[in-house]
């Protein structure tokens, strides 16, 4: 029986009071954040939480670690405590390294099971984790809970993709884990080496690292490619742990797992929080990962606050979770956000007219500064069996225009032209 929202936030209010218990005196970084602004580590409620308590921005961890290298002082007990190294991308700025005792990796193991369970997925499927492991925390979660689930865990590391379908299909994988890009990639591939996906015992492909996920058009790309193949979307950060689970019947909506983090959506500009129903700024509080906590981390995420919630009354989910919801998943970042020509342009938004246009292999958009103005410029590479590339072309200009209302030149390039991409895609260029 799903947890009402009143027992949920009862037992967030007790792990939160147990986390700043902890972090005074042990944890260096928030007992001098704290008392450098005069706040007591007591909360009365997580609204006095909420008010009080400062947010914790990535720019203050990357100048932590920097001027104590190379950990930082976010640890709340000894460093020989801790077994685990993990490093985030550095896609927007300096690596974060981040490191876990065996308490919290086994808490965060929990959480991503979570994400399993929700899918469908547990005790006989046979998961494939089609990426190389890398120091990024996401990988390694997801094996090791699938691993604890009673999954037989597949990885392929150092494979071509070509090589990757080849053991996708003569393991009988049940279960695919990757991006949403190269989940297209993959069956890309299998259509130019003649390999038939229709064979496939793929059920569940869980997609993470993109706001794709969540995009119909993106995911209705992914099923059509893998026959009998549901999307399955989640999201987290390497700092932070798996946060969401998609809902089990209302694809595209992820719920926050509650049990591990305090959420609140706020407006970026001012902090405030945001109505329900209303689009704002992920804020995570980390309540179970105490050895390397986060207290109300700006996580860049831009969000809808599902409208079913409230912070006092019951979800109104389908699936009968009290959970917060995300109305859309990830919509994207809110530093992605780019004004052309007096437009509010979002990747996720360009992303979801080129799917639903179809016929596009690869795509690129171009950013560039023309004296005051952004400018937007988008690159395709057609599908192979694209016989018209100019109509193609046409067909997206118009999309653009009636979605966004702009015009976007759109140049096209030859098949294979294009980069292809096994982690993040980056296909956003800024000139």
């Amino acid at each position: 029986m799903p947890l009402t929202r009143a027992a949920i936030r009862e037992a967030q209010l007790e792990q939160l009071r147990y986390l700043l218990t902890e972090l005074f005196p042990g944890n260096a970084f928030y007992t001098r954040k704290l008392e450098d602004v005069g706040i007591t580590f007591d909360v009365a409620s997580l609204e006095d939480f909420s008010v009080r308590f400062p947010f914790t921005t990535k720019s203050e961890l990357v100048a932590d670690q920097a001027a104590h290298p190379p950990y930082g002082t976010n640890l709340t007990y000894p460093l020989n405590t801790y077994t685990r190294f993990h490093q985030t991308s550095g896609t927007t700025g300096a690596p974060l390294r981040w490191l876990d005792t065996p308490e919290s990796w086994d808490c965060i193991l929990d959480y991503w099971a979570e994400v399993f369970r929700a899918a469908g997925v547990g005790v006989g499927d046979r998961v494939c984790f089609a990426f190389s492991f890398g120091p990024f925390l996401g990988f390694w979660m997801a094996f090791e809970s699938a691993e604890r689930l009673g999954c037989l865990c597949i990885p392929t590391g150092g494979l071509s993709s070509a090589a990757r379908l080849k053991v996708i299909l003569e393991n009988e994988a049940t279960v695919l884990c990757c991006t949403p890009t190269y989940a297209i990639r993959l069956g890309e591939v299998a259509k130019e080496n003649g390999v038939s996906l229709q064979q496939s015992r793929v059920r569940r492909i869980i997609v993470a690292g993109e706001p794709g996920g969540s995009i119909p058009a993106t995911r209705t790309r992914i099923e059509s490619l893998w026959p009998g193949a549901r999307v399955c979307d989640h999201h987290g950060m390497t700092e932070v742990g798996p946060v969401t689970y998609e809902c089990p019947v209302r694809p595209g909506v992820l719920h926050v797992l509650e049990a591990g983090y305090y959420g609140e959506v706020v407006e970026p500009n001012t902090g405030k929080p945001v109505a329900p129903g209303e689009s704002g700024e992920l804020i995570l509080t980390t309540l179970g990962r105490v050895a390397s906590p986060l207290l109300r981390y700006r996580t860049g995420d831009l969000v809808k606050r599902g409208a079913g919630i409230a912070e006092r009354e019951p979800a109104t989910c389908a699936c009968g979770s009290h959970e917060m919801a995300l109305e859309g998943g990830i919509l994207g970042r809110v530093d992605d956000m780019v004004i052309v020509r007096g437009v509010n342009v979002y990747p996720r938004a360009v992303e979801e007219v080129i799917r639903s246009v179809g016929g596009v292999a690869e795509y690129q958009a171009n950013i560039t500064q023309q004296g005051a103005l952004t400018e937007l410029q988008l690159t395709i590479e057609p599908e192979a069996a694209c016989v018209n590339p100019g109509a193609l072309t046409a067909k997206i200009q118009a999309a653009m225009e009636t979605t966004l209302s702009l015009r976007v030149p759109v140049a096209v390039v030859q098949p294979g032209t294009l980069p292809r991409f096994e982690m993040k895609a980056r296909r956003w260029l800024r000139g």
